[in-house]
């Protein structure tokens, strides 16, 4: 095992693999501010189901609350959340107050490197003065930063942290030397050196609005072929056998990244006095989409309908709820008059409560008669409904409104009425 000693602030989505993966080679401890956090995962158990029980018993990784437990270490990686405030502004306050709990502990000549999702500037220019103030030593001399972007897809186990390839950028050289060998060793995809760590977060944050504006674009010609009486499932595998064709799919847009990071990329520009059009053009579209699928939904019901929603985390199989799009079409659904009930298999049920004030169902057992039937996201249990199924949820005459067309070409009961996007 190598000496270096690394330290991974921050145990979610992206920090946790991470952290198990560098401890296969290096001596690494995992730093999380909530004592519970560490509390389960010292006992082998991820509420993100990023790491399976079994590997993360048998990884090596020391877990800690105890900022104590991370003085000295030879590199920091930071992997703290950048959420947007109610403004849609970027808040750097947990990249900040990250930034304090490695200044306070890290020794002269450490490399601090941050994997949250930024806009260019961040890392030096917000980042590196809040280590020096609360360090007292000095930048590009006692201490060197770096950056290396998270490309964590919660619930993918295809590309997950060890296969990926990983964008690295150093403040010297010596640095990016370093985190080639500390990022070469966990990943078989190799790591790609960007000329600086400004090139490195601008990469990051338009990986994800790219794709926030193909699906932006999606959306809004949805909304023009409902109007045609055309679905978009049925017009994206005609246009996808086409060679070039990308083919994104509408839907939610919401998480932790892509409705988010589109927001740092706006304010970059706005800081330099351009005014970013198809950037924030896509971010309206998108979430404008739930209330709007509400509303499509609603026309088609009586008033008073009562509705069961099927799926509110932010996408498939997985249990995160940060920034779930299903949540506006249940509020405007209520806000129509409509009576709404929500399930979800992998959702956590306390989270769902103090992040949305949502009662889930503990089960679909006994649960039937709706006027309308909503999948709003594809988990797995509910591809595999049969029409006994929907017979036994829909009253007859009632809706199955499928969002993401994920009863596609199922026999839907004769007895109840379709609508999908």
């Amino acid at each position: 095992m190598n000496s270096t000693k690394i330290a991974v602030i921050g145990l979610g989505y992206v920090g946790l693999p991470l952290a198990v993966a560098l401890a296969r080679h290096f001596p690494t401890t995992g730093f999380d501010i909530s004592k519970d956090r560490i509390g389960e995962l010292h006992k082998g158990f991820d509420r993100t189901d990023e790491v399976e029980p079994a590997r993360l018993r048998a990884s090596t990784l020391k877990l800690t609350a105890n900022s104590g437990d991370i003085e000295g270490a030879d590199v920091y990686i930071v992997t703290v959340p950048t959420p947007v405030d109610d403004a849609n502004e970027p808040d750097l306050r947990p990249m900040i107050s990250a930034s304090g709990t490695v200044g306070r502990a890290m020794k002269k000549g450490a490399v601090v490197v941050y994997e949250s999702t930024v806009y260019p500037g961040v890392t030096e220019d917000v980042c590196g003065p809040e280590l020096e103030r609360i360090s007292g030593l000095t930048c590009g001399a006692d201490f060197f930063l770096g950056y290396s972007p998270e490309r964590i897809n919660p619930g993918d186990r295809e590309h997950t942290v060890d296969r990926i390839t990983k964008v690295i950028a150093g403040q010297t050289p010596e640095v990016t030397a370093l985190l080639t060998k500390v990022y070469g060793a966990v990943t078989t995809g190799g790591v790609f050196a960007a000329a600086s760590i400004r090139v490195a977060e601008a990469a990051k944050v338009i990986e994800n609005s790219q794709r926030d504006i193909n699906i932006a674009f999606i959306n809004e010609i949805t909304q023009i072929f409902q109007k045609l009486g055309i679905s978009i499932y049925d017009v994206l595998d005609a246009s996808a056998t086409k060679w070039n064709f990308l083919k994104f799919m509408p839907g939610l847009v919401g998480g932790h990244c892509i409705g988010v990071d589109p927001f740092y990329l706006a304010r970059c520009a706005q800081n330099n006095g351009l005014h970013p059009e198809i950037i924030l053009a896509g971010r309206r579209i998108n979430d404008g989409m739930g209330p709007w699928i509400a509303r499509q939904i609603s026309a088609q019901l009586a008033p008073e309908s009562r509705i069961l929603m099927l799926g509110l985390t932010f996408k498939e199989n997985v249990p995160d709820l940060r920034n779930s799009k299903v949540v506006d079409v249940i509020r405007t659904l209520r806000e129509l008059g409509h009576a709404v009930e929500v399930h979800d298999p992998f959702a956590d049920p306390a989270e769902a409560t103090h992040e949305y004030g949502e009662t889930l169902m503990a089960s679909l057992d006994g649960a039937g008669g709706y006027d309308c039937l909503i999948g709003a996201v594809p988990h797995s249990p509910y591809l595999g409904f049969t029409d006994e199924a929907f017979s036994m949820l829909v009253r007859p005459g009632g809706l199955v409104a499928d969002v993401k067309g994920m009863w596609r070409g199922m026999d839907i009961p004769e007895a109840v009425r379709l609508w999908r996007l």
